[in-house]
This record gives C-alpha cells, structure tokens and sequence, in this order.
C-alpha cells in the first residue's frame, strides 16, 4: 500500500507535466536565453552554491517560459541521480553537442565553473561575428530593394502618364523607352501572374536547395567563388577551430571534439572533411594528415596544425589561430562592405538615370517638334 501512495503521485506529475509541456506560439529557447543561463550558472557555482539550489534560482529568474520547463527538467533529472551533462543532452534543440561534451569534461575535471564561462565567452564571439556578418550585407541589400522600389513606381505609376503621349512618336523612341513601356504594360496588366511565377519560382528554389544535390552545390560554390571562397573558408576556420582548441584543452577527446565541430560548420562539404578527421583519427594517424589533405585549408593552417600536435600545444594554437582568422575575418568583411557601397550605389544611379532619360528624352523631342 504504501508503495501504490509514493508512485501515484509521481505518475501524476509526469502526466500534468506532459500536458503543460504543449504550448502554441510560445517563444523557444535562443542562444541568448542560454548564454543568460550558463553565465548566471557560472556565477552561482563560483560563489559555493549547489548546483540543484542554482538550478532552482535560475528557474525563478527565467522570463522564457519554454526555458523555465527545461532548468525545472534538468533539476528533477539531477534530484534522480543524472549527470549534468547527461540531464543536457535531453534537450539539443537548446544545448549544442559541443555545449554536452564541454560539460561532461568539466564534470569529470572538477572545473564545471570555469568551462561554463569559456561557454559564455564563445557565444558571446560567435553572436557577434553574426552581428558583422549581418551588418556587412544588410546595406547593399537596403540599396538593391530600394533601387527595385524607385523602377517598379516610375513603370506604373509615371510611365502610364505619358503613354498615349508617347504612342504618337512611337516609331522615334529610343529602344529603352519602348522596353520600358512594354514592361510597364506587363506590370500593369499582368502583375498577379508574374507575382506567382516568382513564389513558386522562389518555392522552388528554396525546395531544391534544401535537396542533397541543391545544397551541395551551394556549398561547393561557396568554396570556390572568387574573392566569396576566402570568407567562407575564414569563417568555417573560425567556428571549428575554435571548438576543437575549447574542447581539447578542457580534456574532451579527439573524437568527440569532432562529432561537435560537425554541427557547428553548416558546409555539406566541409563535413565531409571532418568525416575524413574522424576516419584518419580512427587509423591511429593525427589531425595534421587530415588537414594536409584538404585543398581549402590554407598552407599556414596546415602547418600551425603540424606543428601544435608535434609540440604538444594543439589546442592552445587552434585557440590562436581561429582569433587571428577571426581578426582577419573582421578585416575583410570591412573592406567587403566598403567595395559594394560604391559600387551599389554605381549600380543604382545608373539603373534608375536609365529610367528617367527614357522618360525624359522624348519628352524633349515632343517639345522640339511642337516649337
């Protein structure tokens, strides 16, 4: 009997919580939400508290309901006897596999504070170089939409006007006058038609991209296109390198390290030259064989990895060498921004002057021949 009173209420528990885990238009756990958790966790640990009784405060502190129910779901598998790490690795929409391995190495090390605010310093640099990133493309994108808006008004809303004007000297108009005037009638008239051709063109495109084939073109393209190749390269050095020298410094192993720089680095063909690590590792041989045979790694790089394993240092120059890319990552993107605004604006000028001379010259030629 006294067994059936313990159990039922625990079964009731789970059936309420399972309920209350379903929840519509509720915000999911971002990266800002975890990197407030594990700076804050970092904190309370250093001061001498349990990691149960911080879990519990955290939880009060939480303004992301979604992420309340996962610090509660991680103190009830704590209270049962669960690892950290393993409690984390419950819930990889919102823990990344490199988060789990760097915790699980921290736990058996005895410096979960210390890994935990390494955790929040890389966030916090990983959100950042999105930041720039975002920052670098957002201006020529400004510019290319706004150049769209100014042609798309002056074909239906300007050129209209002047159309019966125009058919009259229709014989002496100049070629783009005419092509713009057909294109104002094919906006005009036929707008919901090319409006769906662009969704579904659009759809499509989106579709076949996200197929095997799509998306490894995309990422061969993004290693081999001028000037565009040198950036992605720089950025994906960036992310696995510096996962690989955090996690190996903290004790994590060799394989491990690898499974999480394979989630870290969105690039089809990029993983696959993790696969290649991974298989050279499994071999007895080291990292550097691997890294000598992949075409887009710089030579630099290459060496500094030779050099790292053969001297004992590898994750202390892997750290070194994905912040000096990231410097030079930094530098690029600048001098990208700085090359596009002119050439941009370049563009603009030229397509919206080509606009308004084809309205404007016969104009001057209606006027001549009526003086």
């Amino acid at each position: 009997m006294a067994l059936e009173l313990n159990t039922q209420p625990a079964t009731a528990s789970k059936d309420k919580r399972s309920l209350r885990d379903i929840r519509l238009f509720e915000q999911r756990p971002g990266v800002k939400e975890r990197m407030f958790f594990t700076e804050q966790l970092a904190l309370l640990l250093e001061t001498g508290t349990a990691l149960h009784a911080a879990l519990q405060l955290l939880k009060q502190q939480s303004g992301n309901p979604a992420f309340s129910r996962v610090i509660d779901a991680l103190h009830d598998d704590i209270a049962e006897g669960q690892t950290f790490s393993s409690a984390l690795a419950r819930h990889p929409g919102v823990f990344p596999v490199t988060y789990v391995n760097l915790i699980g190495a921290a736990e058996n090390g005895g410096f979960l504070d210390k890994v935990l605010q390494e955790l929040v310093e890389m966030d916090e640099r990983r959100e950042q170089l999105q930041s720039k990133l975002i920052s670098a493309l957002s201006y020529p994108v400004f510019l290319i939409l706004f150049s769209l808006a100014v042609v798309i008004f002056v074909l239906v809303v300007v050129f209209p006007k002047f159309a019966d004007l125009f058919s009259s000297i229709r014989d002496q108009l100049p070629v783009t006058t005419i092509a713009l005037m057909n294109a104002s009638t094919l906006l005009i008239d036929y707008w919901w038609a090319l409006l769906a051709g662009m969704l579904v063109s659009g759809t499509a495109l989106v579709y076949w991209l996200r197929t095997p084939g799509g998306g490894e073109l995309l990422d061969r393209l993004k290693l081999r296109t001028f000037y565009l190749r040198d950036i992605f390269v720089q950025l994906y050095l960036v992310q696995s390198l510096r996962v690989m020298g955090l996690s190996l410094g903290n004790g994590v192993s060799v394989m491990d390290t690898l499974a999480s720089c394979r989630d870290v680095v969105q690039n089809s063909i990029y993983r696959r030259f993790i696969n290649q690590v991974e298989a050279k590792v499994q071999e007895g041989e080291g990292l550097a064989g691997a890294f000598e045979e992949a075409e887009f790694i710089p030579p630099a790089v290459r060496q500094m990895i030779s050099t790292g394993e053969e001297t004992g240092n590898l994750p202390r120059v892997m750290s070194r060498v994905a912040a000096y890319y990231e410097r030079e990552l930094d530098k690029r993107m600048a001098a990208f921004a700085r090359a596009v605004e002119p050439i941009m604006l370049i563009v603009m000028g030229a397509v919206v002057g080509l606009v308004v001379s084809s309205l404007i010259l016969p104009i001057f030629k209606l006027s001549r021949a009526v003086g």
